[in-house]
């Protein structure tokens, strides 16, 4: 076991997120007045112990401080209490009430997606708490099934508590996020937070309207391989209505998932419009109820006054005006004359000496480059600077840029007596015994000569392009049988045409007897020939 200052334990690991770690815990005693619930030694409670990094931002820290007694007096029975806020050392710690159940998104990968009336009840109960923090102030801007846990009451029904309120603005910080940069996930983030505009309380009801989509289909409506594609869909993209979805319901879900956030609904009209639709898409709803829910549009009026989310870091606080302490009215007065600070210098109004920086380490700089200190604070402010992205041509780049293949050099004594170009890197360094040649210098960018190539090389032959140059083994076989089959068909059907062959078979003579009639056919044919030519010599000798 671990504790966790002097009143907590820490027994088993529950679960890791990108914040930190949650575990199961046992109270030692009863904790202070500082806590918003004392607790009894024994009692099991959930501690999210923030990440190292978080704990080691001073800015973090701070926030963590400064709204303490907000996440404490955060209420709601579909809220997960938080107990108590632990600071020791490099530790950041989350006191909170024990959940024993799944959260959302390991109940939807067991058991599939809800019914619509499952899921409108599910979420207006989402948006009361929703509501609840609004009120105070407090945006969740992380809202998704992972961060709902389902809590089982005596009577078997699961009610969903929202957990992690505070957890994305304390990760909000100078040291952990960049400009540019969003605070959530990407499947549930807000085109607002997206594109970097200022964010409200619509970017809950944003992911409200995501969470019910995927309850009643099992998936988000926005999905992609990489999380650039899935923002840029956020963006660009309309929602899809499933065709199994009634038409209120998705009336609420269109409405939630607007591009534009004053057109979305506010969290109290959000759980109102879902429990009318929840009543009229029902079995046992009367005409009634099915009228109220396909007029659901009209109770989804827009927030008048949603509550700010901090454009960046300390931005929420107001600039602090001091009293004015001097003479006169203690308003303060823009016009007043610029107050002169006391001098903390030697008694007598002497001036305070002038400080000496720290001597330079042996074996550093000499008094006319920067001071080691003053190097050190510069890096630092440029590890907070961001990373400027700037365009490279393609050649200049060592990683893309294809190795140049040098022409192989000829035997000097297989060259044409020409006179050769040179290029020499400075006028000064021509040679004087070569006055014949033609030199040229280099221009000022050329830091490399290019290969020397031989005047009389002839240039490489061109591979032949071949008219197919895709080769299928086999097909030049393939090739050939196709042919000889043709042909043995064609051959066979000359035969069948040609010959009597027709008649052999209708009189159904066997093959030794056709060979014969064939013989005697081809010779009774020959004698008739030399019959007819005989006649015919003799019809001329007549003449």
């Amino acid at each position: 076991m671990r504790p966790v200052g002097s009143k907590y334990l820490l027994e088993e690991p529950l679960g890791r997120g990108a914040t930190g770690t949650v575990w199961r815990a046992r109270q030692r005693e009863t904790a202070g007045a500082e806590a918003a619930v004392a607790g009894q030694p024994g009692e099991t409670v959930a501690i999210k112990v923030l990440k190292e990094e978080l704990a080691n931002d001073a800015d973090v820290v701070m926030r963590f401080l400064r709204e303490r007694s907000v996440l404490l007096r955060l209420t709601h029975p579909n809220i997960v209490r938080t107990r108590d806020l632990v600071v020791e050392g490099d530790l950041l710690a989350l006191v909170m009430d024990l959940i024993d159940g799944p959260d959302l998104h390991r109940y939807l990968r067991d058991n599939g997606p809800l019914s619509p009336v499952a899921a409108s009840l599910m979420t207006a109960q989402i948006a009361d708490a929703l509501a609840s923090s609004h009120a105070d102030g407090v945006v969740h801007r992380d809202l998704k099934p992972a961060n709902v846990l389902l809590k089982t009451d005596a009577d078997g029904q699961m009610h969903p508590m929202l957990t992690d309120f505070g957890i994305a603005r304390l990760a909000d910080s100078p040291g952990l996020t960049r400009t540019h940069e969003f605070v959530g996930t990407p499947a549930y983030v807000a085109p607002e937070s997206a594109e970097g505009r200022p964010q409200t309380s619509a970017v809950d009801i944003y992911g409200a309207g995501i969470l019910l989509y995927e309850l009643v289909t099992g998936r988000p409506p926005f999905a992609g391989g990489t999380a650039l594609e899935v923002l840029h869909r956020h963006l660009s993209e309309e929602p899809r209505r499933p065709s199994t979805l009634p038409e209120p319901l998705w009336t609420v879900i269109e409405r939630c998932l607007r591009k534009e956030p004053s057109e979305r609904p506010s969290a109290e009209n959000l759980a109102r419009g879902l429990r009318t639709v929840a009543a009229g898409i029902g079995v046992h709803a009367n005409a009634a109820q099915v009228d109220a829910a396909f007029g659901v549009a009209a109770l989804l009026a827009p927030d008048p006054a949603p509550a700010p989310v901090p454009q960046a870091p300390g931005a929420a606080d107001p600039t602090q005006v001091l009293p004015n302490t001097g003479g006169g009215s203690s308003a303060y007065d823009p016009s007043a004359a610029t107050s002169v600070m006391p001098q903390t210098g030697q008694p007598g109004g002497t001036a305070d000496p002038t400080a000496v920086m720290p001597p330079v380490p042996p074996g550093q700089p000499g008094p006319e480059e920067p001071h080691p200190w003053q190097s050190q604070l510069r890096a630092a402010r440029d590890r907070n600077e961001q990373t400027q992205v700037q365009y490279l041509d393609p050649s200049q780049d060592p990683l893309r840029r294809r190795p140049q293949r040098q022409a192989p050099q000829q035997p000097p004594q297989n060259r044409p007596q020409r006179p050769q170009q040179q290029y020499a890197p400075a006028p000064q360094q021509r040679p004087q015994h070569q006055p014949q040649r033609q030199q040229y210098a280099p221009p000022p960018q050329q830091q490399y000569a290019p290969p020397q190539q031989p005047p009389a090389q002839r240039p490489p032959r061109q591979p032949r392009q071949r008219a197919n140059p895709m080769r299928i083994p086999g097909l030049g076989c393939l090739k050939g049988c196709l042919f000889t089959v043709l042909l043995f068909v064609v051959a066979g059907w000359l035969i069948w045409e040609l010959t009597p062959l027709q008649d052999w078979v209708a009189e159904g003579k066997s093959y030794w007897d056709a060979i014969g009639d064939g013989i005697s056919t081809v010779t009774d044919w020959i004698s008739k020939l030399g019959e007819a030519k005989d006649t015919a010599d003799q019809i001329g000798n007549q003449q």
